[in-house]
């Protein structure tokens, strides 16, 4: 059977404004179907690094939460610590950054609630014996909840061709030392000029991986390192950074992997909006123009028909001459392989389809 994708656009009227009609998504595409009576509700998401505008309004983030509290559920909104230096790589200036971005209790409805913890260290570990992930390390309080909802700006993306349901969940809500395992085939290494040597990577590390050299510099051993990514959670100066040596492909199935851990034994809905369609992730603190124009809102039960339903509307759609997309030669008829070709972007959704995730079958329903 064909997994159900409902769509509706961004067309409204002086009657009936955007936010309605996206409420009328959600309720139309049956996500009331699932039971939130007093159940806690992660409604996953990303709030932005400053200095990009692409990033979801929190005006959707508010219909998700008040549609969850009508139906009685406790939702709050959740994102994970980045692995990369920037403005969310601890709660503490992710909080700022959502607050910046504009998401907030009052304008969400909903508490925000960092999924990893203060240094990005508070995971649990969830066994699914993948074929490259044996024990997904997933943010605590994201795995602690009843219910998980996503909610994803889709758009491309350089290493995994687009961002996605699947990225917005698998590499969203893995950890710090999670994000390492999907990024690298190796393990971390101290960047000596940035070392001040404060001793919290080493008073983290339990395999006694960590030393000092004789400038008093850490330095770390590869050969006793398990590549928990705990020190660099630890330190404060980001001396202590990873390769991306992983294979995009790889990448894509462990991304993959990880999702499949985060919805496994729990409900789950998802909600894609292809919109400011950026040419890369919303994690760069900068976002160029649009590469095609706006599609529509899209929610299913089925993550993988959602990923699979959005990438075939964006290239169904004109691209934008002014855009990255618009400058590269166009020897394909496909946006994303285009746009990143060095990443096959299919791979991830071949992947989750075989470990059972969903399927790439769909039928498109549109809700007007």
């Amino acid at each position: 059977m064909k997994s159900k994708v409902y769509y509706s656009d961004f067309r409204a009227n002086p009657n009936r404004n955007l936010l309605q009609k996206f409420s009328s998504l959600l309720e139309k595409s049956g996500m009331a179907e699932i039971d939130f009576q007093d159940k806690i509700v992660a409604i996953k998401m990303h709030f932005g690094e400053p200095g990009n505008l692409s990033y979801l309004r929190p005006n959707y983030a508010k219909v998700v939460a008040d549609f969850i509290k009508e139906q009685g559920g406790k939702p709050f909104l959740t994102d994970c610590n980045t692995l990369y230096v920037g403005r969310r790589k601890n709660a503490l200036e992710h909080l700022n950054t959502a607050y910046e971005n504009g998401f907030s209790p009052f304008s969400t409805g909903c508490q925000i609630i960092i999924g990893d913890g203060l240094k990005g260290t508070d995971e649990a570990l969830v066994p699914i014996n993948g074929e490259y992930i044996k024990k997904a390390k997933i943010g605590h309080a994201i795995m602690d909840a009843d219910i998980l909802i996503s909610l994803t700006h889709f758009k491309g993306h350089e290493s995994t061709g687009f961002g996605g349901t699947l990225k917005n969940i698998g590499m969203g809500c893995g950890s710090r030392s999670g994000k390492m395992e999907m990024h690298n085939a190796g393990k971390p290494s101290v960047h000596s000029e940035l070392c001040h040597h404060c001793s919290s990577c080493f008073k983290n590390c339990a395999q006694n991986a960590i030393s000092y050299d004789n400038n008093g510099k850490a330095y770390i051993d590869h050969e006793k390192c398990v590549g928990c990514g705990r020190c660099i959670g630890a330190c404060n100066f980001d001396a202590i950074k990873v390769e991306n040596d992983e294979t995009n492909d790889i990448l894509n199935c462990k991304i993959a992997e990880y999702a499949y851990a985060v919805l496994k034994d729990r409900p789950n809905f998802h909600i894609s909006l292809v919109v400011d369609v950026s040419p890369y992730c919303d994690c760069h603190p900068e976002n160029d123009v649009p590469i095609v124009p706006d599609v529509g809102m899209f929610a299913s039960f089925d993550p993988v028909a959602l990923d699979a339903a959005c990438v075939n509307a964006v290239n169904k759609q004109p691209i934008f001459e002014n855009s990255l997309l618009g400058e590269k030669v166009q020897p394909f008829h496909d946006h994303f392989t285009n746009l990143h070709p060095e990443t096959n972007w299919r791979k991830g959704l071949e992947h989750a389809e075989k470990i059972g995730l969903g399927s790439q079958n769909f039928k498109l329903i549109k809700i007007k």
